[in-house]
Formats: C-alpha cells, sequence, structure tokens
C-alpha cells in the first residue's frame, strides 16, 4: 500500500471517528509511513523541522498521542520509538518482530496470541491494560548473511 493510499484510509477513518487528522498530524503520519523501520520521536521532530522550522516537541507528542490513539501507529517501548501500523483499521495490541541485527520491524496480528494471553490472564487472575508483545531476534535475512 502507497503512503497516499494509507494517509486516504487515514483521513476517512478520522473522518468516521469525528476525529482531526491536523496538517501537523498529517506531516508527522507522512514521515512514519515514509521511514524504515521504527523512528524516535525527535529524529521525528528533525524531519518535521525541515518542513516547518519552528515546530517544537510539543507538537510531535501530541501528534504521536493522537496517531496511537487512532490505531495508526505503534510505540516499540523497548527502543522508545515509533513505527506505522499495517493494518490500522482496527484497533489492536502491537505484535511487533524486531531484528536486533538490522533494525527491521515487522508487524504480525496473531488472534492466537491474543487468545492465549486473555487465558493466561484470566487463570492468574490478571488484568491486562498495555498488551503490546515485542519479541527481539535475528530476521530470515540477517540470519542468511551469518
Amino acid at each position: 500500500m502507497t503512503i497516499e493510499q494509507k494517509l486516504a484510509d487515514a483521513k476517512h477513518l478520522c473522518d468516521q471517528r469525528g476525529a482531526r487528522l491536523t496538517p501537523a498530524r498529517e506531516l508527522v503520519f507522512k514521515l512514519l509511513a515514509n521511514s524504515d523501520g521504527s523512528i524516535g520521536a525527535y529524529d521525528l521532530l528533525q524531519e518535521l523541522q525541515k518542513v516547518d522550522p519552528k515546530a517544537k516537541p510539543p507538537t510531535i507528542y501530541r501528534a504521536l498521542e493522537f496517531l496511537m490513539e487512532q490505531g495508526f501507529v505503534h510505540k516499540v517501548e523497548s527502543e522508545n520509538a515509533f513505527v506505522m501500523c499495517n493494518h490500522f483499521h482496527d484497533h489492536h495490541p502491537a505484535q511487533l518482530l524486531i531484528c536486533d541485527t538490522c533494525g527491521d520491524i515487522q508487524e504480525i496480528d496473531s488472534t492466537k496470541i491474543e487468545a492465549k494471553i486473555d487465558e493466561v490472564a484470566a487463570e492468574y487472575e490478571f488484568s491486562v491494560i498495555h498488551p503490546t508483545i515485542e519479541l527481539h531476534g535475528c530476521c530470515k535475512k540477517c540470519s542468511k548473511e551469518d
């Protein structure tokens, strides 16, 4: 899917939800969609300042918060960075495969993993609030290079 298609989908979803994809939010969305892998907030700010020199950290953080609330972006907790969601038509917990060699991040959507987490949490009478899953390892490409 092209960046333009992702942006059109995001705009459509925002319209349906009554949310505003402001110009600043749209710029941050495009920057994330253009990045390979994850990108930190201050790296995003540097990129944004190339377009809008007056941009400040709160601009980025507010935009990221909105984009996460809408399900367009996931926070990569272990890297304190952000990555574009591959399927943002429904809200879902992030399930990420992170290559520690090249930094590639693949998003997976496994209902089996979600179901098992729910099952184990219920067994322990535990309420899961933030079910982000980050699996670190080595991708197929990097494994072949070793």
